[in-house]
Parts: structure tokens; C-alpha cells; sequence
């Protein structure tokens, strides 16, 4: 059976918001407090516009946090990562910070993000945009030929960046052979990074991810798998904030992004769902090794990444002074990690950031950072649960929408879980892009046909059965 391409048509994502209590407008201290900060443009004496960084995000994006610009060096590499200088716009005890306290970090729904600074500094005297001097935090990370890092910089400085890139454009340029000098050195030291990772045990789930984009007047899902620029690209930030959390441990202060270590337990029933579903698992392999080698477009292979997920549980935040954490580690990363790559978009980073500066410096950390550390794990948290949510949210209900009217319709999927012997698991549909549960004796990574036994907008829930 042929399926049209579906679609929703205009959406109101109101509900979603009320539910989700998201603020509507910043209140007007912390405005005129942007504006202000805006207006008096605070550019370091120190001078780095001769570098040619650029700009890697989505299309449509006017937050720019990071900027790049790679050379050689000693048959390594050098890495000059500059990130947008926020805290020189955000002064501590003021009405803006506490708003940004308040949002913790910005949250992307469809119709517009809610985001944690206002628009006249996230997308514009902050934003790391082309053509115009800003405020930045650089580091100049660099790495021997083996992916090793030896040697860490960090100062404030001007900058300005070239030219504002998309991960599309990367990813042509890359496979026509043109990419532009600046990053030419890109995939080289991303595929570098990766294989470094990988070999420390680092995990990444290659599953695609679904999305909702414009269509007409409304909205439609599509399933994109992540490009190999996107990967490289993620690799500088993970190197960034690997340096970051050795230089916080070695000062013995700071804010780490942590991960406990799977369990045993669930590596073992890993390895049986991988004799299940015939991928091969080398007992010499990691698991991100193996998920590194499968194709998520193959069923048994999405269904196989789908259980590795369950590995990566427990992530949050372990704030430090004095004694260095016990367990320092993200088990994802294989690595002591911290977030300070995305002042602009997560609150944690300005703190980060101004901990390793003074370190660095040899200063003393300032009071006002030093007492937002123990204070950030549960304002994180719970944003983390706030953006997850809308996201979701926003995803079941354009399915729900899209699928409205169609319930005794039939629909091919792929199961991707199960409910460990009892009926029922999750399918995901080949057109349109839906991820849902559904009723039956289901065995991961079968492809079956699915009936349509619920789509209620109101409720955002969409349920199937085996047909």
C-alpha cells in the first residue's frame, strides 16, 4: 500500500507551554538590564580577530555560541574554539541573572524557543555572528598526531567570526572536496576524536532523530539521521569540555557533567538482545565500538541501538570544592567532562566557564561563581526535565494530529523494543515519522504491520496493535 506524505496542518502549542509553565516575555528589570548590557559593547583588549573562525550550527539559528578554526601543528593539531562571552553581559545579583536562574536554559518548541537570555543578547550583541567584533572566551586546545591533548589556553578576547555555516553545507562541501580552510582540517580531527573515544570506551547512539519542520501553514515529521559534520563538530565541544574538567580537578573546584558506568547487569542482557538480533559483538569490542558499525536504517540494528540506550541512564551534574569527586566520569564520553561550550543556551557553562578561567589565571575562583556550583545540579535538572518534556510534548502531538482520522488504518514498523516478554514494546512507523507503543506479541527488530488504535491530540497519545 502507497502512503501520501503526512502532514498536520496549523498547530497551537499553547497548551504545551501553559502545561509546561514556560515563561512568556522576560520581566522588565532583566530587559532593561539586556539592553543596557547590549548597548555598552564590552570587547577584551586582548585581539584574536585575525583568526579565521566560523560558525557551524542549523540553518536558521542566530545563537551562536562556539566558533572554530583548526591549523596544523607539529604533525598534531591546534584547535582555536572561541565561545560567546556571556558573563560580561550578565552581572552577578541582578535581575537578569536571577530570570536566567529562573529558565535555567533555553527550551525549542516548533513555534519559537523560549530562550534564557533575552533576544538582544542571545542573538545579538553576544551571538557569535559573521562580520562583527565580539566578547569571547577562546581556547586553544592542542593535539598531538595520536588525538592526544597537550596543551590547554584559555583567555578572554576579541573576535570575529567569517562566516556562518550549516551542517548541510559542511557535509557537501566535505564530499565535493571543497571545504573551507578554516575547518578544512575538520574531519581529519573528528574522525580522530571519535576513534579516540571509541577506544576509551565511549558510547554514541547513531539512532536518527525525529523532528518537526514547517509545512504550508503547518507541520510535518521527518526522521534525520545525524551527519558526519555534526559528529566532528560535537567532537571540538567534547574536547573543550574534557580540558575544562581537567583543569577544574587539577584546582580541585568546579561543576562536572557526569555519568555512572552501565551496570554489568545490563551489558550482559545487551549482548543477549545482540545474539537475538543478529548483530555480531566481538568479545575484543566495546559497545560503542559496535553501535559505531551498524546502520540504524537496518531494523535489527535500530532495534539493537534502541536497547542500548537503556546503558546511559543516571547523567547530572557533581558540583566540587576542595575534594575531587569519587566518580568523576561520563560514562558516554569515557572521560571526566564538564558543559561550557553553550553559555548562550544552558546556565551551567557561565559558571564553568568563569571557574576555569581563574584557574587558569592562577586567580582565585569568584565568590559569586564559586557559590552558584552546589546550586546548579538541581536548577539543571530540572530544566533538563522541562526541555525534555517539551520536546516530547511537541513530537506526540503533531503525531497525534497527523494521525487523527486514520484510526483502523494499517501502517508498516519496526518494532524497536519490547516489554521483556510481556506483550506489548514500541514501533516505529516507515512514513509517517512516528515512534509509539503498541499492543501485541511484539520481538525487537521484526518488521510487521501495525493497525491505528488511538490518535487523540488532546490527550497527545497515539497507540497501535499488531494487525
Amino acid at each position: 500500500m502507497a502512503y501520501r506524505r503526512l502532514h498536520a496542518e496549523a498547530i497551537d502549542f499553547t497548551a504545551l507551554r501553559r502545561e509546561l509553565e514556560l515563561p512568556d516575555g522576560f520581566p522588565p528589570a532583566a530587559q532593561a538590564q539586556a539592553e543596557a548590557a547590549a548597548a555598552e559593547v564590552k570587547l577584551p583588549d586582548a585581539d584574536h580577530t585575525e583568526l579565521p573562525f566560523v560558525t557551524i550550527d542549523p540553518p536558521g539559528s542566530r545563537d551562536l555560541d562556539q566558533a572554530v578554526c583548526l591549523f596544523r601543528r607539529d604533525g598534531g593539531y591546534r584547535v582555536h574554539y572561541a565561545i560567546a562571552d556571556v558573563a560580561s553581559y550578565v552581572a552577578p545579583d541582578s535581575p537578569l541573572e536571577a530570570e536566567t536562574w529562573r529558565r535555567g536554559q533555553t527550551v525549542y518548541l516548533p513555534d519559537g524557543k523560549v530562550p534564557l537570555h533575552p533576544q538582544v543578547l542571545s542573538e545579538g550583541a553576544v551571538s557569535l555572528l559573521p562580520g562583527v567584533d565580539r566578547a569571547a572566551v577562546v581556547w586553544t586546545i592542542d593535539v598531538s598526531a595520536d588525538g592526544d591533548t597537550v596543551g590547554v589556553r584559555l583567555e578572554r578576547a576579541r573576535v570575529r567570526s567569517r562566516a556562518k555555516l550549516a551542517y548541510e553545507g559542511v557535509q557537501a562541501d566535505v564530499d565535493k572536496g571543497v571545504l573551507a580552510e578554516p575547518i578544512a582540517l575538520l574531519p581529519e580531527l573528528g574522525r580522530l576524536l571519535t576513534a579516540r573515544g571509541l577506544e576509551r570506551g565511549a558510547i554514541n547512539l547513531p539512532m536518527p532523530e525525529q523532528e518537526i519542520e514547517p509545512h504550508g501553514a503547518g507541520w510535518q515529521l521527518r526522521l534525520r539521521a545525524p551527519l558526519p559534520a555534526e559528529e566532528w563538530n560535537a567532537q571540538i565541544s567534547l574536547l573543550t569540555g574534557r580540558a575544562a574538567a581537567d583543569i577544574m580537578l587539577a584546582g580541585r573546584i568546579g561543576l562536572l557533567r557526569t555519568m555512572p558506568a552501565p551496570d554489568p547487569e545490563a551489558v550482559a542482557r545487551l549482548r543477549i538482545a545482540a545474539k537475538g538480533l543478529g548483530v555480531d559483538w566481538p568479545a575484543d569490542l566495546t559497545v560503542g565500538q559496535v553501535l559505531a558499525g551498524l546502520d540504524p536504517a537496518r531494523p535489527k540494528d535500530a532495534a539493537f541501538v534502541d536497547e542500548a540506550a537503556e546503558l546511559l541512564r543516571g547523567a547530572g551534574y557533581t558540583p566540587f570544592a576542595g575534594q575531587v569527586p569519587e566518580q568523576p566520569e561520563h560514562s558516554a564520553v569515557a572521560a571526566a567532562y564538564a558543559h561550557v561550550t553553550a553559555p548562550l543556551r544552558r546556565l551551567a557553562d557561565r559558571y564553568v566557564t568563569e571557574v576555569c578561567l581563574a584557574l587558569h589565571d592562577g586567580r582565585e575562583v569568584p565568590a559569586w561563581a564559586a557559590a552558584a556550583l552546589p546550586e546548579l545540579p538541581a536548577v539543571m535538572s530540572g530544566t533538563d526535565r522541562v526541555s525534555s518534556a517539551a520536546e516530547r510534548g511537541a513530537i506526540d502531538l503533531v503525531e497525534a494530529t497527523i494521525l487523527a482520522g486514520r484510526v483502523g488504518e494499517t501502517f508498516p514498523a519496526t518494532v524497536l523494543d519490547t516489554n521483556h516478554g510481556k506483550p506489548g514494546g514500541t514501533v516505529a512507523l516507515t512514513e509517517p515519522a512516528v515512534r509509539a507503543r503498541c499492543d501485541g506479541q511484539l520481538t525487537a527488530g521484526d518488521q510487521i504491520t501495525v493497525r491505528l488504535t488511538q490518535a487523540d491530540p488532546t490527550k497527545r497519545l497515539v497507540r497501535f496493535t499488531l494487525a
